[in-house]
């Protein structure tokens, strides 16, 4: 009997155990109102890489002038370019790319 009252015990703690360290990995990896989550700083990484890949095929734009972030889908350009057309331009190719939910075209002409 003392044998199964132990065995019970021990069950009942790997079982404690294993629930705790579950709930400690799925509340690790999950976004809150100020962090963004492991795999949404993945997908916003690819969409920065996108849209400046987009800014660096477009001829109009200088892309190397033109600042991306990504911070939930949502683009924020900034920098400077020298013409309003560059402006528009580098706005449509961020808005262009899948996966972008707003862009904020904060770039300024010179």
């Amino acid at each position: 009997m003392k044998n199964i009252s132990s065995f019970s015990k021990l069950a009942s703690l790997v079982a404690l155990t294993a629930a705790v360290a579950l709930g400690g990995l799925a509340g690790g990896c999950a976004a809150t109102a100020t962090s963004d989550s492991t795999g949404q700083y993945v997908d916003d990484t690819v969409i920065t890489t996108k849209v400046k890949s987009a800014l660096l095929g477009d001829d109009v734009v200088k892309s190397f002038a033109v600042s991306v972030e990504t911070v939930k889908g949502v683009v924020q350009l900034s920098g400077f370019v020298n013409t309003s057309a560059q402006k528009s331009a580098a706005g449509r190719d961020a808005s262009a790319v899948v996966g972008v939910r707003t862009v904020k075209n904060n770039l300024i002409v010179k």
